[in-house]
């Protein structure tokens, strides 16, 4: 006979920050309920069933396997997201974005385009508190479309739009007032690579090049002929490379250029205005 609080004893993940959670999280996730029922209820019995679901949880864990491609779902901003090794977890620093577009933008009508939006996550959370906004999220991967549109359609959002796209290949002739994006970032020979969740998360949202800016310069360069006069550029890019990224903006002639940090203190997000 087995219950709860032994069960979570005798988790054994990997020491870190948050063994205790993941243990938690999977312990829920098999027991179908929540993580703060498993406090109520410490000594409730644990099926047969519901223990080999667990066990079979912390195998994959301890293999390194991110709990939120084995639990197939993350939450980000006020949202509950499907997700799925073909796209990358949706992660707090990125909520960052979300809040300076917020910000950036009054609540009126406006066309706003994610690009390369993965599950969703971006465009879904601009789409949730805007509701007078028209929101376009593209991708390349069909996958990532799919699971975006998935998650479109389960939180009900009728002002966004989940396309297929390779950056701006698909929206010829349409104009944003904010074009916002998470693109890859991380140079080829970066050791991180090769350590943590992100040995799952698929390479091609990921790297971007020696230097990790390919994406960035790509953007960056097409963007002006799909933003309206006076649109917003803003881009998440690594801690160290704001200043290449400010550059970038300020050579293709985009003004009010800043950089935003995160609550680490890193710059983790730079924008610009098209200039008239």
């Amino acid at each position: 006979m087995t219950i709860i609080a032994s069960l979570l004893r005798a988790a054994d993940l990997p020491d870190s920050p948050t063994a205790r959670l993941d243990a938690e999280l999977l312990l829920a996730a098999a027991l179908g309920k929540s993580r703060s029922y498993l406090h109520t209820w410490p000594e409730k019995i644990v099926s047969s069933e519901a223990a080999l679901a667990f066990a079979d949880f912390l195998v994959r864990r301890r293999g390194g396997e991110p709990v939120a491609y084995i639990l197939g779902q993350q939450g980000f901003w006020k949202l509950d997201l499907e997700v799925a090794p073909h796209t990358l977890i949706p992660r707090p620093d990125t909520e960052l974005l979300v809040e300076a577009a917020l910000e950036l933008l009054p609540a009126t009508p406006a066309r706003v385009l994610d690009l390369g939006t993965g599950s969703g996550a971006i465009a879904l959370a601009l789409a949730n508190e805007r509701p007078a906004w028209q929101v376009t999220a593209v991708d390349r991967v069909p996958e990532a479309v799919a699971l975006a549109e998935r998650n479109r359609q389960r939180l009900g959002l009728n002002n966004a739009t989940v396309l297929s796209s390779h950056w701006f290949s698909a929206l010829d002739g349409q104009r944003f007032h904010l074009i916002i994006s998470n693109p890859p970032y991380i140079a080829s020979s970066d050791p991180h690579l090769a350590e943590g969740d992100v040995r799952f998360e698929p390479a091609s949202a990921l790297v971007a090049g020696v230097d990790g800016l390919d994406d960035l310069r790509l953007i960056i360069a097409q963007a002006p002929k799909h933003l309206e006069a006076d649109g917003w550029l803003m881009l998440e890019h690594g801690y160290d490379q704001a200043e290449a990224v400010r550059e970038l903006l300020s050579a293709q002639g985009f003004s009010e250029v800043h950089s935003r940090t995160d609550l680490g203190g890193h710059q983790r997000i730079s924008l610009g205005r098209l200039s008239c």
